[in-house]
């Protein structure tokens, strides 16, 4: 697996340790970018992409209400 080195504000990696509950900065970086991905299929999951607006049917009903 290849490594990327960052630099980052100290106190951001600290903070994100105490929330996370991780014991170095590695760890808790590692866990907010795997959260960040999974946040983010999950909405591509749920709304679809931009260029996914062609499966919509222009020609279905609107929602009913009341």
């Amino acid at each position: 697996m290849a490594q990327i080195t960052v630099t980052l504000d100290a106190n951001l990696a600290i903070d994100v340790m105490m929330l996370s509950g991780t014991k170095n900065p590695q760890d808790a970086v590692e866990l907010v970018l795997r959260d960040y991905l999974a946040r983010g299929r999950r909405t591509e999951t749920t709304t679809g992409e931009a260029a996914d607006g062609q499966r919509l049917d222009p020609h279905r009903p609107a929602a009913q209400e009341g």
